[in-house]
């Protein structure tokens, strides 16, 4: 990898770091669109290096923060992380199977679906 590679990867990393502390976004928002039209990856790609960002312990200091301002429910988090573990498996085995265009194009329905929820919410 090019150092100019290393750079760019790296201020992905900071970016999605910052929105992801900030908003609470990170993979899904952020690195997947920017592994698929930065980095020219498919989308099953994109999806299953953004999933392996997330094995590592990558909120722990902004989920500590949070925790300490006593914004976590550590019972509810704990449930929807065991039901992601296999619930992220079964995704992936789908996803493998689905056409990249169609997968993509499923992917952009949902972001923008959650947008005008979010916009036309009071």
């Amino acid at each position: 990898m090019s150092p100019l590679m290393i750079v760019l990867v790296l201020g992905l990393g900071i970016g999605a770091g910052v929105l992801s502390g900030l908003l609470g976004i990170g993979g899904g928002m952020v690195l997947i669109p920017a592994f698929v039209y930065w980095f020219g990856m498919s989308q099953q790609k994109a999806q299953g290096t953004s999933l392996a960002v997330l094995l590592l312990p990558i909120g722990l200091l902004a989920v500590r923060r949070y925790y300490q301002s006593g914004q976590v429910d550590l019972r509810i988090a704990a449930l929807v992380a065991l039901g992601f573990f296999g619930g992220a498996w079964l995704g992936a085995v789908f996803a493998n199977q689905i056409n990249e265009t169609l997968l993509r194009r499923g992917f952009a329905v949902f972001l923008l679906a959650v947008a005008i929820q979010m916009l036309l919410e009071k």
